[in-house]
């Protein structure tokens, strides 16, 4: 099924700076793993070694975390939106 999955600008590089891909796969994880055969430049930016998702990275199916889901098992859609965005921390005080 495609997804079309929203890379924030700092992975744009790494995917020849385009904005967005649109990849297959029935849940998060496949298509996050479709995303890094279509650009190896992403492997280890999104997905541990160990596959799962790193701790710096949100992702939103539509407008839903994932981490509340099913994470990388959530099934997705044809059509659905996949958005990576980089966490954000710290701020002042």
């Amino acid at each position: 099924m495609p997804v079309e999955v929203r890379l924030p600008t700092l992975l744009r590089p790494a995917a020849g700076g385009a904005p967005s891909a649109t990849v297959d796969g029935s849940t998060v994880g496949e298509v996050l793993h479709s995303l890094e055969a279509v650009h190896p430049g992403l492997a280890g930016q999104v997905l541990t070694d160990d596959g799962s998702l790193h701790r710096f990275v949100n992702v939103y199916l539509n407008d839903d975390d994932v981490r509340y889901l099913d994470r990388l098992d959530t099934a997705v859609a044809s059509g659905d939106v996949l958005s990576i965005l980089p966490a954000v921390a710290g701020g002042a005080q």
